[in-house]
C-alpha cells in the first residue's frame, strides 16, 4: 500500500467513527473524538457534555463501543477514555447539534442561527460562521450564513485554531445540512502585535538611602584668626579710635 493511499484511507475511516459515534452519542452532548495509535493499542478519547451517559451503568457503554470499533472499523485494541467539556460553547459538533434540534423541533432556520451565535459570542469566540442550506422556503435549495466576529478563511490559523463541524437532519422538505466553524479566543495569529507596557520607575530602597547618608560631605576648612591678619588690623585700630576720650568743651 502507497503512503497517500494509507492516508486516505485512514482519513476515510476517522470521519466514519466520527459519524457512527455521533449517532450514537447524541442524547449524551457529542463533542467530537480523537485517535492516537500506541505501542498497546489505539487511545480513543471521547469528547462529550455528560460523561455519565458515555460510560454507562458499570461501563457498559463503553465495553459496547469498544466491541463495535474492533468488530467494524478494524480498530486494534481500543482503549476508550471519556473527557468533559468545558466550554460546550466553543466546540463545533455541539453547536452544530443543537441547530439540527431545533430544527427538528420546528424552530425557524433565521431565528435557530442567530440564537446560536449570539451564545457563542457571548461566550467570549473570536468569530463564529454558521452555514444553513437546502430547502429552506421554496423547493429550490440554498443557503444562509450566520457570520460575526472575526475568523480567517484560510491560512496557519484557519487550519490549526478554526474548529469546524457539521450536521444533517432529516425534514419533510428534504435534508437540512448545518455547517459550524468557530475561532476560539485562546488562538494564535503569527500577525498580531502586542506593545509591551513601560517599565516601572526605579525606587530607592532603605538600603541606598543609609549608603547615601554614611556618605561623608566635603566641607571648606575653616580659616583660623592668625592666617588673616589683614582682617584683624582694622578692628584694632577702629577700637583704639574709639577708645580715645573726647575733649571737653571749657565753659565761659
Amino acid at each position: 500500500m502507497s503512503i497517500v493511499k494509507r492516508f486516505i484511507t485512514e482519513s476515510i475511516k476517522r470521519t466514519e467513527i466520527d459519524e457512527f459515534l455521533q449517532k450514537k452519542l447524541e442524547r449524551a452532548g457529542y463533542g467530537g473524538v480523537n485517535l492516537s495509535k500506541t505501542p498497546l493499542g489505539t487511545h480513543v478519547v471521547i469528547y462529550a457534555m455528560r460523561p455519565g451517559l458515555v460510560i454507562g451503568r458499570g461501563g457498559e457503554t463503553i465495553k459496547e463501543l469498544a466491541a463495535a470499533l474492533e468488530q467494524n472499523f478494524k480498530v486494534a485494541n481500543p482503549q476508550i477514555s471519556v473527557s468533559e467539556i468545558e466550554v460546550p460553547e466553543f466546540n463545533a459538533h455541539v453547536i452544530a447539534n443543537r441547530v439540527t434540534s431545533a430544527l427538528e423541533r420546528g424552530v425557524h432556520f433565521r431565528r435557530a442561527g442567530f440564537w446560536a451565535l449570539n451564545q457563542v459570542m457571548e461566550a467570549g469566540a473570536l468569530g463564529a460562521e454558521i452555514v444553513i442550506s437546502g430547502k429552506l422556503t421554496t423547493e429550490r435549495a440554498r443557503f444562509e450564513k450566520f457570520r460575526a466576529g472575526h475568523y480567517p478563511i484560510v491560512g496557519e490559523p484557519a487550519q490549526r485554531a478554526m474548529r469546524t463541524a457539521e450536521a444533517h437532519v432529516q425534514l419533510k422538505p428534504g435534508i437540512i445540512g448545518v455547517r459550524v466553524k468557530i475561532m476560539p479566543p485562546d488562538a494564535y495569529f503569527p500577525d498580531k502585535v502586542e506593545i509591551a507596557p513601560p517599565l516601572p520607575p526605579e525606587e530607592t530602597t532603605p538600603q541606598t538611602e543609609a549608603t547615601q547618608a554614611q556618605i561623608p560631605v566635603e566641607t571648606a576648612p575653616a580659616q583660623s584668626p592668625q592666617t588673616t591678619p589683614a582682617a584683624t588690623e582694622p578692628q584694632v585700630q577702629a577700637k583704639e579710635v574709639t577708645d580715645e576720650p573726647k575733649p571737653t568743651e571749657e565753659k565761659q
